[in-house]
């Protein structure tokens, strides 16, 4: 059995003495995959934004390494190029700086004066980065100290970089769906391509050909013949594309930001897969009447899929690209989200429309229809509980909490809210919080079965049930592939308005219509079902 991105045996770790626990979805073993280059020795080395790990990726086998861990000094690396001396370069998207990784394991600080770096690429001895925002620049960094040589700006939006066989650098401008060149010295930027669909990166073939990425569902791959301007595009179907790699044979491999993995794509769209993808979470989950499936993922709206393929254990659907959604929860056909963004939303799956009920919150996390029909939303940063009506007026349930994080509503209309920092479940009242259990570690989802009430203990790995008559307790499970792998911790920085930032952690709970409880295990990038063993 594969190892997972949580430990290494890649079983379901979960143990219940009173539950059948499986996995819905297999785990998936990268945690998102963004840049992606081939090292010195012929492994290809995956950046992963969300968690913050660059990892080495044998092609053949699909064995994986850590070899950036995500305790390290580098927060989110988005892109990776190596120099001629063997050093890996890398992006560290969030706080804005540039490492150097010397092939002895140690890290420098190149630079803290780039904005949101993204693409980044090396020429022999010189690095070159460019900024993933509006009026973003494209410079060139020097390791051996020295301000930034901005090349030029002006960029909507940059992203992965390269070489050209005419000696330009050749770059994508995300927002204006073009690929732009410019000498690494500095002159005049030229347009190469326009109406490129999203192109998230820009490569060449062994063979000279300009490869452009798009990073929509579809998985374009749109190749571009820079002396006739002919372009030929396909499909590969690997949502949300990000980045591409070709090795001594002229293999392309490619990334994916919205649900990791690595694939081996031909020129013709076929693809072969060498590392599987999957949740790049899950975070928040729910499950709608008709028993589907439904998690916010960060970067999509998706689902486990029915069955497995090729021998392998199911894996994900993706049905929306969505930027930064975090929790969800099913309502007669809709399905209302919170965003880190700030936003509460309502997604109707059949029409695919979008309406927005809330903006400009303060870090929103769980969300749970009340019987009368309003959202009632955990303004997690704010410490406050919500009210959004069907006229999408906002009002306020509760403030004072410390760290609110899931919302759910028993059979008699009262609201339970899961606080993680306070360790505790607390009932709402007349506005104040009345504490149902406390002494918890980190609880987080929360879910209402009749009488019983559930929370995933984050900090334990534990499933607790509280009975709402007597209020006694029981653990259900143990073992649960939550939070992050044993033996590491770090503390998240603060969001910085403007910049995209990892997913804080959230593992959602929900309960299915047969009874099942499933669970986010966000651990390992799998959701669990948890249900009565078969007579």
């Amino acid at each position: 059995m594969n190892p997972s991105r949580f430990d290494d045996t890649g079983r379901t770790r979960a143990t219940s003495d009173r539950l059948e626990v499986r996995r819905l979805t297999r785990a998936n073993r990268l945690w998102g995959s963004n840049g992606v280059t081939f090292g010195p020795d012929g492994r290809l080395y995956v950046a992963q934004f969300l968690a913050g790990q660059i990892s080495a990726v044998d092609p053949a086998s699909g064995d994986i390494e850590v070899v950036v861990p995500l305790d390290g000094p580098v927060e989110a690396p988005d892109d990776l190029a190596f120099g001629a001396d063997g050093s890996m370069y890398i992006a560290d998207l969030t706080p804005g700086r540039v490492w150097r990784r010397g092939s002895g394991g140690e890290y420098t600080l190149v630079s803290d004066q780039v904005s949101v770096p993204n693409g980044i690429t090396c020429v022999g001895d010189r690095l070159f980065v460019n900024e993933m925002k509006m009026n973003g620049r494209l410079m060139e960094l020097f390791p051996d100290g020295g301000d930034p040589a901005v090349l030029t700006d002006g960029l909507a939006l940059g992203n992965a970089m390269q070489l050209g066989p005419d000696g330009c650098l050749y770059y994508p401008q995300m927002m204006r769906n073009q690929v732009w060149r410019i000498p690494p010295d500095g002159g005049v930027p030229e347009l190469v391509a326009e109406e490129v669909d999203d192109p998230v990166a820009v490569r060449f073939d062994r063979g000279g050909v300009l490869v452009v990425l798009s990073r929509g569902r579809a998985g374009l791959v749109t190749r571009i013949d820079l002396g006739t301007g002919a372009r030929s595009v396909v499909a590969t179907g690997v949502v949300g594309l990000d980045n591409a790699a070709f090795d001594h044979e002229n293999r392309m491999f490619v990334s994916s930001f919205a649900s990791g993995g690595i694939a081996e794509v031909h020129t013709d769209g076929r693809t072969r897969v060498v590392v599987p993808q999957g949740f790049d979470g899950p975070f928040g989950i729910t499950v709608d009447l008709g028993g589907t499936v439904y998690a916010a993922d960060h970067f999509r709206l998706a689902s486990p899929d029915a069955a497995g393929h090729d021998g392998q254990e199911p894996g994900v659907v993706t049905h929306e690209l969505m930027y930064a959604v975090h929790n969800v929860t099913a309502d007669d056909g809709l399905l209302h989200l919170t965003s880190q963004l700030g936003d509460v939303r309502t997604h109707d799956p059949v029409s695919m429309t979008m309406r927005t009920r809330a903006t400009g919150l303060d870090q929103p996390t769980g969300i749970a229809v009340a019987p009368d029909g309003a959202l009632v939303v955990a303004e997690t940063g704010a410490g406050r509980i919500l009210r959004i009506d069907g006229t999408d007026t906002v009002g306020v349930l509760a403030e004072g909490l410390d760290h609110p994080l899931d919302i759910a509503f028993d059979g008699q209309g009262r609201c339970y809210v899961s606080d993680d920092r306070r360790g505790a479940v607390l009932r709402l009242e007349g506005g104040e919080a009345v504490v149902v259990a406390d002494g918890l570690g980190e609880p987080q989802g929360l879910a209402v079965r009749g009488d019983e009430l559930f929370t995933v203990e984050v900090a334990h790995r534990r499933l607790w049930a509280i009975s709402l008559t007597t209020g006694g307790s029981r653990i259900d499970a143990e073992d649960l592939a939550v939070g992050l792998p044993p033996g590491i911790t770090r503390t998240e920085p603060e969001p910085i308005p403007g910049v995209p930032g990892r997913p804080r952690q959230f593992a959602g709970l929900a309960v299915a219509p047969d009874g099942a409880l499933l669970v986010s295990a966000n651990g390992e990038g799998s959701v669990l079902r948890l249900d009565a063993p078969a007579e």
